[in-house]
């Protein structure tokens, strides 16, 4: 896995997807709002992005719209400024491509938290409505 550098603010820093591009060129179009996933991996890596640099609105607005309202900033905000994210693993994907209408990631998040390492593993469903993927949620593996 590539190095991971978190300072984005420089312009040769890696995006935190762990693609190993460069920040500018990878996760923040979509967190700027001048560019859209076209496919369920991509908006899951700058999902995982913005945990990473705090970008809570782009969470709220990449949660299926059924969800929003119940969408929490503050305790999110606070998840995500506690952990230290050290890593994103993508394992399986499922359709999900701009032709589609759903897909699923398999992935593996790692985030240091209190002085330990932990693993998120989750198997995650993402739907298109109107030309743009969403988050919608987690599903049993297997």
């Amino acid at each position: 896995m590539s190095p991971i550098n978190n300072d984005v603010h420089g312009k040769s820093s890696l995006c935190p997807c762990g693609s190993g591009k460069d920040y500018a060129e990878c996760c923040q179009p979509f967190h700027d709002g001048t560019a859209l996933p076209e496919r369920a991996e991509a908006l899951m890596r700058s999902r995982y992005s913005a945990f990473a640099l705090e970008k809570i609105p782009y969470l709220k607005d990449t949660l299926w719209p059924k969800y929003q309202p119940g969408f929490d900033p503050f305790a999110t905000a606070k998840w995500a400024a506690e952990n230290h994210w050290s890593g994103l693993t993508i394992l399986a994907t499922d359709v999900g491509d701009a032709k589609d209408r759903r897909g699923t990631v398999l992935f593996e998040a790692r985030y240091l938290a209190g002085g330990q390492l932990n693993t998120h593993r989750e198997l995650s469903l993402f739907r298109k409505k109107a030309g743009r993927w969403y988050y919608v949620e987690a599903l049993p593996e297997g």
